[in-house]
């Protein structure tokens, strides 16, 4: 076994900016490795209505949200609103967004595989 954690848990949240986010949102970096495969574990909070752009995950994603709703969409799907408790999981190459409902923020984890390539802004949802 190694022990492969850049970044540790309770990193202070530090704000996404706007290049590829509609507003404020945070993350806070849980673990980050580099090998033997690119991981990366945030805690990720969108302030109400602020989703980010399309993008896709080398190798996948995992989100898990644990406050409030939310939406995810893949590239010609639906939405789906997200709840607590909620899980989805896209796979590598899969082009989607998430983001919170215009009514609430919303929290989750994000469990990203290989890098990230950022995309066009996403619809606007309501």
């Amino acid at each position: 076994m190694k022990h492969i954690t850049i970044e540790q848990a309770g990193s202070a949240a530090q704000s996404m900016g706007t290049e590829h986010f509609s507003g404020g949102a945070t993350g806070a970096p849980l673990h980050r490795s580099d090998t033997p495969h690119a991981i990366n574990v945030s805690l990720v909070r969108f302030e109400r209505g602020v989703q980010n752009n399309w993008h896709r995950h080398e190798g996948g994603q995992l989100l898990h949200v644990v406050e409030g709703e939310g939406w995810v969409q893949a590239r010609s799907a639906a939405p789906i609103r997200l709840h607590p408790g909620d899980s989805v999981s896209t796979a590598g190459g899969e082009e989607h967004w998430h983001g919170a409902t215009a009514q609430s923020s919303m929290a989750h984890l994000a469990i990203s595989l290989g890098e990230t390539e950022w995309l066009e802004p996403s619809p606007p949802q309501r």
